[in-house]
């Protein structure tokens, strides 16, 4: 088992993620995600005592932004599950209804600016399972499509790439060595842009295994404003995946 790295700085200690390879030669990139992970780019083959230097030089603006991060989330407090709450939905604000039912019929679904979910018992459990079963339903469908689109507008995408839901804790998206496509449900929350530039983000994977700098030069060819929309939604990540 590989165990991350550590950095540590005013007695504090948190471990970071290194990658190497693609077409990096010599320069060591830190970056912080909007959840705080902690991510070293770095060429292949890069020493890693070198890369501790790297990291260690820049100890205080790493905990700085993790620490920013951290804040962020405090602020956010877990669903309850009840009438009135405000669920998302691409990008959208909507009220969640609670209705009471007794005959395991009803569909959760979107009405004006509310979405209803029947539910026998009206317990937080019984509705968050139909607001998330319902969730998938719909980030499978537009993923799907949204998908199909990129497909045809990429030049280096042979074939649809197959793809699969899976929650995680610290990333929109994957890509696997095998090409699947991996797509976080917790995405469907986000406006529709911000869905687009995870999908290309990982579609470019495709091309470029890596986060070089040939990587985001292929994503801005495809989409020259990347930039504006990610920051839309690392600014958005602590509501969108707050359950």
């Amino acid at each position: 088992m590989t165990v991350d790295p550590v950095l540590t700085y005013g007695g504090q200690t948190l471990s970071y993620r290194v990658q190497t390879g693609g077409s990096r030669t010599t320069k060591i990139a830190i970056h912080v995600e909007p959840d705080g992970e902690v991510i070293v780019d770095g060429p292949e083959g890069a020493d890693p005592a070198e890369i501790r230097r790297a990291v260690n030089k820049r100890a205080r603006w790493v905990f700085m932004q993790v620490e920013k991060a951290r804040e962020r989330f405090r602020h956010v407090r877990d669903k309850e599950y009840v009438s009135g709450e405000e669920v998302l939905y691409l990008g959208r604000r909507y009220v969640l209804k609670v209705i009471k039912d007794d005959t395991h019929r009803g569909a959760v679904k979107l009405k004006g600016n509310r979405l209803e979910v029947p539910s026998r018992s009206c317990s937080p459990e019984s509705v968050s399972a139909g607001v998330w079963a319902w969730y998938r339903v719909k980030a499978r469908d537009y993923f799907d499509r949204r998908l199909a689109e990129w497909e045809q507008k990429l030049p280096w995408v042979n074939g649809r790439p197959p793809f699969r839901l899976q929650e995680m804790e610290k990333r929109w998206g994957s890509c696997t060595a095998d090409g699947t496509i991996i797509l976080n449900p917790h995405l469907i929350k986000a406006p529709r842009e911000c869905i687009d530039y995870v999908i290309l983000h990982e579609l470019a994977h495709l091309r470029h295994h890596n986060h070089s700098p040939d990587f985001w030069k292929t994503i801005s060819f495809a989409d020259p404003d990347w930039q504006r929309k990610k920051a839309l939604l690392d600014g958005a990540a602590e509501q969108l995946t707050a359950k």
